[in-house]
């Protein structure tokens, strides 16, 4: 035997001889200690085209704001939007210290459920801006 063929087996040996190693190794993947608990001021989902799809955040309060029925200052609140491929916030669930809101959006216009105030109601908007009010 040549030395180059006895170079040859030598490397097939050890080669064979590892592998054998490393499959008697192998074991099932297993998640490596899962944290209980996920933390963060905000989580946002996007697409494969890298647009925001989902939002969950801790909002700050906000004196300033004027709202629609002519109050103004808003309090802290979490807020959670799905948002549809063209950009357009579907579904809004907030939540604030005085109480919950949820608005349901879509070409077709929208309703918004609102507990936020002393009397609360639900809101039926068409495309057309027409609303009906349910207190």
């Amino acid at each position: 035997m040549t030395t180059p063929q006895r170079l040859t087996i030598v490397l097939t040996a050890f080669n064979v001889i590892t592998l054998a190693f490393g499959v008697s190794q192998w074991r099932p993947a297993v998640a490596q200690d899962t944290p209980a608990v996920l933390r963060g001021h905000a989580l946002e989902l996007v697409d494969d085209r890298g647009r925001v799809r989902a939002e969950l955040k801790v909002l700050p309060a906000d004196p300033a704001v004027k709202m629609p029925d002519g109050s103004t200052g808003y309090p802290e609140s979490v807020l959670l939007r799905l948002i549809s491929s063209d950009g357009g916030p579907h579904v809004k669930l907030s939540a604030t210290e005085d109480g919950a809101g949820l608005v349901l959006g879509g070409q077709a216009g929208y309703v918004q459920v609102s507990s936020r105030t002393a009397d609360p109601s639900i809101k039926i908007v068409d495309k057309d801006g027409r609303a009906q009010v349910i207190k």
